[in-house]
């Protein structure tokens, strides 16, 4: 068990020292094919109600905080079905973000290669959204501080906000 515990630590110090020293940008393209392709924070916050919003983040982080009127997909159990009955038209202009961009891109190919024309992935994720001075709601619609923000080494990219990680 010791060995075990020194094996993590070992892991979580040199892996939150490389992410610390990486820019948001080196991050996703290190993670990213880059195949879907972006949308600012600036860009959605101006057309944000011509989009549906698509939350590629767990049940717990939804829960905590998302962007107002995004539909919840998931990652770990994304079910492309029930996720597509909210979305009937594969002409509409969707948005999936996760906490950085990454999870978002994996759950944008799966839309792509069902057939959805127009799906975009937001920079940064709702790290950036919150770190831009954007508001989020909690599970009842109110407006919070608080986001999850997935594990203390993606937490880095989180500036602003209340961090929670349960």
């Amino acid at each position: 068990m010791r060995k075990e515990w020194l094996l993590f630590c070992y892991f979580v110090l040199v892996l939150g020292s490389a992410f610390s020293q990486k820019s948001l940008e080196t991050v996703l393209n290190l993670y990213n094919k880059g195949d879907i392709p972006y949308i600012s924070v600036e860009e959605l916050s101006l057309k944000k109600e011509h989009y549906t919003l698509i939350d590629s983040r767990e049940w717990e982080e939804y829960s905590v905080s998302h962007l107002q009127s995004a539909i919840y997909s998931g990652y770990n159990d994304f079910n492309l079905a029930q996720l597509t009955q909210h979305l009937p038209d594969k002409q509409d202009p969707i948005v999936v973000y996760c906490s950085i961009g990454v999870r978002s891109e994996k759950i944008a190919q799966k839309l792509k290669k069902a057939g959805y024309q127009n799906v975009l992935n937001l920079y940064g994720g709702i790290f950036e959204w919150v770190n831009s001075g954007h508001p989020v709601v909690n599970k009842k619609q109110e407006e919070t501080l608080k986001v999850h923000a997935y594990s203390k080494v993606w937490g880095l990219f989180l500036k602003k906000g209340v961090k929670v990680y349960e």
